[in-house]
């Protein structure tokens, strides 16, 4: 097997693909609440490498809040709101 060159370039991966979804799920999620299990369902994912979901809650641009009876949602914090904003995904408040 042919072993790589010394001067072999290593192609650079794309910048900000992760943060790219990560902005998805944000926009998607400032549209409206929406309920946990459907936000789970749409962005979780058992890649290793692809954390859309647990990337925004660390981040702190989505939290999950209860509210009474209707269960558990996700909203887009101040936080997230801003990024989207700074992003051009979304008019300034």
């Amino acid at each position: 097997m042919a072993q790589p060159s010394a001067h072999a370039v290593e192609r650079p991966r794309p910048a900000g693909a992760p943060n790219a979804l990560v902005l998805d799920l944000v926009e998607w999620g400032a549209k409206a609440p929406r309920l946990y299990a459907d936000v789970i369902d749409a962005w979780r994912t058992s890649c290793p490498r692809l954390t859309v979901w647990e990337d925004a809650v660390e981040r702190g641009l989505v939290e999950r809040t209860a509210a009474a009876q209707d269960g558990v949602f996700v909203v887009v914090t101040k936080h997230g709101r801003d990024l989207l904003a700074a992003s051009g995904r979304l008019a300034p408040r």
